[in-house]
């Protein structure tokens, strides 16, 4: 069940992330190799649960935030490659820990480390890596980045912790679900931009700016992701299309889908969701039902509109090819379900 958005008018190619791939590719080689460094141990399971996720294909978008943001405001210094990689450190050790607390079996295409290591293991691995994580940011020296970004560990567990108290809950509102997905995903986003323009010394107005961008990049796209969970295709997701229905996660699809139906179809998403029913069966009729709502097309509308705030956050900022690749990002984020 695919998804096509419209492009804007005047534009007649797909929008991609190598402009900024390009901009920071020097520089990403650099965090690639202290990501290797830094997740080594002489404790033999570390390094292996470490780089099973680590070398599992992700994009790295989140320290390729940070080093386009310290590049485009002239920073010189070897700042910028550590906090990048503090960035990368947390993004996958929220992922070990997401697993464990999903029960998640696949995670980019490969069986997740909790199923090869177990929980325990997974879990602890991934403390490992926050106190990598923390020992990089002191070591760049700059107060005002350990503080953005220890603050953005302390609302992403927040986030994980408010997931809980919100899972498989039907009456889960989208004020509700933005307050999950603005601290479990969009504050590492704005914690990573932040960053770069700290430790290049730049402005009160211009750190505001980047923090907006990468929260409202961070919120269009976790809603891009929650479409894609049931309009993409397996080999895009790296796990199988419906799992979030399998997992009975609540997200926006699903909770617009809820609310504007019939009694009997909230019943059935209750039954689906809440008592766990969700056979193969179910999840047709899920399908079903959120096409009938248009639960797709609104998400990805949701997801627009916080493309716009991010672009409009970047607007007063000097031209330049990163502040352009930074824009493109935008686009390629929401055009993911084309």
């Amino acid at each position: 069940m695919g998804v096509v958005i419209p492009l804007e008018e005047g534009k007649n190619k797909q929008a991609s992330v190598k402009p900024l791939v390009d901009l920071t590719k020097a520089d990403m080689d650099r965090v690639n190799q202290l990501i290797l460094s830094k997740a080594g141990s002489d404790v033999q399971m570390i390094p292996e649960v470490a780089n099973h996720l680590i070398s599992s294909g992700g994009k790295r978008l989140r320290p390729m935030l940070t080093l386009a943001a310290a590049q485009m405001f002239g920073y010189e210094g070897e700042g910028h490659i550590r906090l990048a990689t503090s960035v990368e450190f947390m993004h996958t050790a929220t992922l070990l820990h997401d697993d464990v607390v999903d029960e998640s079996d696949m995670r980019r295409g490969k069986s997740t480390a909790r199923m090869i290591w177990g929980n325990q293991a997974s879990v602890l691995v991934g403390d490992f890596l926050l106190g990598q994580a923390f020992k990089m940011m002191v070591d760049v020296g700059s107060l005002d980045a350990l503080d953005v970004l220890a603050s953005a560990a302390a609302v992403i567990a927040e986030g994980e912790v408010l997931q809980l108290s919100v899972a498989k809950n039907m009456e889960t509102t989208e004020d509700d679900y933005l307050a999950v997905i603005r601290a479990k995903t969009a504050a590492l986003f704005a914690a990573a931009a932040e960053v770069g323009p700290i430790i290049a010394a730049t402005d009160k107005a211009t750190r505001g700016a980047l923090k907006s961008y990468g929260m409202n990049l961070g919120l269009a796209f976790q809603l891009v992701d929650d479409v894609l969970d049931y309009g993409g295709k397996a080999a895009d997701l790296g796990k199988n299309v419906g799992d979030d229905f399998r997992e009975g996660k609540i997200t926006l699809p699903v909770i617009l889908s809820y609310r504007r139906g019939t009694a009997d179809e909230r019943a059935f998403w209750k039954t689906a969701i809440e008592q766990g029913e969700s056979t193969d069966e179910n999840l047709a009729r899920a399908l079903t039902l959120i096409g009938k709502y248009n639960g797709l097309g609104d998400t990805i509308a949701r997801a627009k509109h916080y493309g716009t705030i991010a672009r409009d956050a970047l607007s007063p900022l000097p031209e330049s090819a990163h502040k352009a690749a930074l824009m493109e990002v935008i686009d390629f984020c929401i055009e993911r379900v084309n």
